[in-house]
C-alpha cells in the first residue's frame, strides 16, 4: 500500500511537470484574495494573543459542539447522562476560568 501511494503521488508530480502550464507573468504571480488585487502595503503583524484567543475560541466551540448530541438523547440517558454531561461542563468550565485567570483573554 506504501508504495502504491508512493508510485502514485510521484506520477502526479512528473505528469503535472511535463503537461501543466508553463507559462509565467507578472499577472499570474501577484497575490490576490477572492479575486480583488492588493492595494498599499501589507497589514502589520498580528499579536500572538490574537491566535491564543481565536484557538481557544475554536477549541470552546467545538467542545460545546458535543452538547447538541446529549440534548437530543437526554431523557434516553436519564440521570446517568445528567450527571456526565454535568462533569463534562464542569471541566469545560474550570479550563475556561483557567485561561480567564492566566490573562489569555486579554487582546493587550
Amino acid at each position: 500500500m506504501l508504495l502504491a501511494g508512493l508510485i502514485v503521488s510521484l506520477g502526479i508530480i512528473v505528469l503535472s511537470a511535463i503537461f501543466g502550464p508553463k507559462s509565467r507573468n507578472q499577472a499570474k504571480d501577484e497575490p490576490y484574495e477572492c479575486g480583488i488585487r492588493t492595494e498599499g502595503l501589507k497589514p502589520g503583524r498580528y499579536s500572538v494573543r490574537f491566535f491564543v484567543v481565536a484557538l481557544l475560541f475554536l477549541l470552546f466551540d467545538v467542545e460545546v459542539a458535543f452538547l447538541f448530541p446529549w440534548a437530543v438523547l437526554v431523557k434516553k440517558l436519564a440521570l446517568l447522562g445528567l450527571i456526565e454531561m454535568g462533569f463534562f461542563v464542569l471541566i469545560l468550565f474550570i479550563g475556561l476560568l483557567y485561561v480567564w485567570f492566566k490573562g489569555g483573554l486579554q487582546l493587550e
